[in-house]
């Protein structure tokens, strides 16, 4: 239902929409039930609009819903607050939308539904699909034309301020001067080496380090099972279909589908209504119609025009048919037009239309080889559910019944497999998951040696199992962990080396000391980087990130820092000068970008803004929050 909104709501301003959603769904569904029932005393008042306790606790199990977990693990108080918080801006929102006369129209809303792919089968609308998809979210048809009329309205609003937001030369210059700021540098890689290799490590240091970390060396507790797995794939595998049927049922299907026609089309509307009437839509049509055929672009004349603006910013597009998506007069207008033919005036419910057909094309279904393997799972389909569903049960009692894992292998037909050992944290495959490993070590499976009850793994699969073997936690022996503990010892002594070896260098630089013989001893050498920007791909990201943090204290002065990367190497970092950027420094797409993000930036703050002063100079009632805002 939302997907137009989406499509025309920009950047950060189509999230505060979003955030409004649920509040939106709360208050126009709960209201169609509540009628004519008595009510409890108002949660809630914006300028003497009641928040009934309904909508409240309605909202609330919306947003917990949205964010998922359960209501004993999370604070009610603060979940109610933000629920009607967001209650209270939504009719702050509509409230204002309506005070300053906005609308939308009824075409409008008809096209989000006609276009929203939730009512759609293969791509066109259906409308028995649509009522029971509005009827299952609790809706009758006028309630949810209403609720989407709303929405829409918030959005119009809300894009007012996203699209009249602007920058001006001097503040993109400010922000270029930081953004596409470039720094001359230079820079010391220390890496770790081979620098303590002729230093010995003894076995007391082993011995002593193997003592101060027993955890490091401590094999966990694993424990292998046996199980048995039901698995619907495996019962597919069982079933036999008749020799042709497969084939039958393609050449059905393939009947059924091919021949039928999809065609797409646009259009150019002049919706009938308020000031327009029928006979002027009409004229206006046949001006259009004469542009069009004087030479003139359909999609220019659309934007020029149409009264349908989404379609006109998309040329005019308003999709496929099957022969039943559009009004009947526009179905039957685009039987008789060729590719790129454009008609006359059309009447339908929604005004008169121009409408040209812009594709139209036969489907061809696909071979059968292509479709075969899919044929055939779905005419096993409903077998291998009822076998499944019939071997689920018996295998949950038996799992019950007995404390082994045979006696349901001999009544059910079903192997024992016997897994590898596995820890706490699980292995891969099935025992990956959570329910599995925890069943292992359960106090019912692990200590008492009993069948696990049914582990369902998915809608597929579920697996029943029983410790063969387990295995207590242990710290590994000295003599196998030793080369281990050795690599440890030798990583710490390299680190520490490392470390000692930029603190002296950075201490002669600062001195103002000669360092070309320690470089030339360990290898080291300057690496130099000219007018490189904060994206440069040739410099380690750490690196810039110190780099663009460091300030000179004056254009003739150099500034150094030192940090350690995290794969343990040392850099000093010598910087000797910062370079403003420009505007003009930057490619056009860059440019667009930052223009693009500042708008968005500007239009945010002013919704806020907005939003600020609306709940400032609302008269606001709350026994929730606590508070009452004039």
């Amino acid at each position: 239902m939302l997907q137009d909104i989406r499509d025309n709501s920009q950047g950060v301003i189509a999230k505060v929409i979003i955030g409004f959603i649920v509040a939106i769904f709360a208050l126009f569904g709960v209201d169609s039930i509540m009628n004519g029932f008595i009510t409890s005393p108002p949660v809630a008042e914006i300028n003497g609009e009641e928040v009934t306790e309904a909508q409240l606790q309605a909202n609330t199990q919306n947003l917990l819903n949205s964010i998922g977990g359960s209501a004993d693990s999370l604070d009610q108080t603060l979940l109610e607050q933000i629920a009607l918080s967001q209650i209270l801006e939504e009719v702050l929102l509509r409230q204002s939308a309506q005070n300053t006369g906005m609308a939308v129209s009824s075409n409008r809303v008809d096209r989000s539904i006609i276009e929203n792919a939730q009512f759609q089968i293969n791509g066109v609308f259906d409308a028995d699909l649509a009522v029971r998809t509005m009827a299952s979210q609790g809706f009758s048809v006028p309630i949810y034309r209403e609720t989407l009329k709303q929405q829409m309205l918030l959005s119009q609003l809300a894009n007012g301020y996203s699209s009249s937001a602007f920058v001006t030369e001097p503040e993109l210059e400010r922000v270029a001067s930081l953004s596409a700021q470039t720094r001359d540098f230079r820079y010391l890689s220390i890496p770790m080496g081979t620098r303590t290799l002729g230093t010995p490590i003894s076995d007391a240091e082993i011995q002593s380090y193997y003592e101060e970390n027993p955890d490091d060396f401590t094999q966990p507790e694993t424990v292998s099972v046996g199980y048995v797995l039901l698995d619907k794939n495996a019962i597919s595998n069982e079933i036999e279909l008749a020799e042709g049927v497969v084939r039958t049922q393609y050449e059905t299907e393939k009947s059924a589908f091919e021949g039928s026609a999809e065609k797409r089309a646009s259009h150019i509307l002049f919706e009938v209504g308020g000031d327009l009437s029928e006979e002027q839509a009409l004229s206006l049509a046949a001006t259009a119609k004469q542009r069009i055929d004087a030479g003139e672009d359909f999609g220019v004349v659309a934007l020029d025009m149409s009264t349908d603006k989404v379609s006109a910013e998309e040329g005019g597009d308003i999709g496929y048919t099957d022969g039943s998506a559009f009004p009947t007069a526009i179905e039957e207008a685009l039987e008789i037009l060729s590719v790129n033919e454009v008609s006359g005036p059309v009447v339908s419910d929604f005004g008169v239309h121009i409408v040209m057909l812009t594709e139209d094309s036969e489907n061809v279904f696909q071979e059968f080889e292509e479709v075969a393997e899919r044929i055939e799972r779905e005419l096993k389909s409903s077998e291998v559910e009822l076998i499944y569903a019939e071997r689920l049960g018996d295998l949950s009692n038996l799992a019950f019944e007995t404390g082994n894992l045979e006696t349901i292998s001999e009544e059910l037909g079903m192997d024992v497999l016997i897994s590898g050992a596995f820890g706490r944290t699980g292995a891969t495959g099935i025992f990956a998951n959570q329910a599995l490993i925890a069943a292992a070590f359960s106090e019912e499976v692990l200590l008492e040696r009993n069948n696990s009850e049914v582990i369902e793994l998915s809608p597929s699969q579920a697996v029943v199992l029983n410790v063969e073997e387990f295995n207590e936690a242990t710290v590994l022996p000295l003599e196998e962990v030793e080369p281990e503990i050795a690599v440890i010892i030798r990583t710490d002594m390299e680190r520490e080396a490392v470390r000692n070896l930029a603190s002296q260098l950075l201490t002669s630089i600062e001195n103002g000391e000669a360092i070309d013989q320690l470089l030339a001893d360990n290898e080291i050498e300057w690496l130099t980087e000219q007018g490189a920007n904060r994206l440069a791909a040739s410099v380690n990201r750490e690196i810039l990130t110190q780099v663009f943090a460091m300030s000179l204290a004056d254009a003739d002065t150099s500034a150094y820092e030192s940090l350690t990367l995290s794969n343990a190497t040392a850099v000093i970092v010598e910087l000797n000068a910062i370079n403003a950027g420009s505007i003009a420094s930057l490619a056009e797409s860059e440019r667009e970008t930052m223009v693009s993000s500042m708008i968005s930036d500007l239009g945010n703050s002013d919704f806020q803004a907005y939003m600020s002063n609306l709940e400032a100079n609302a008269d606001i009632k709350s026994r929730i929050l606590d508070e009452e805002l004039l």
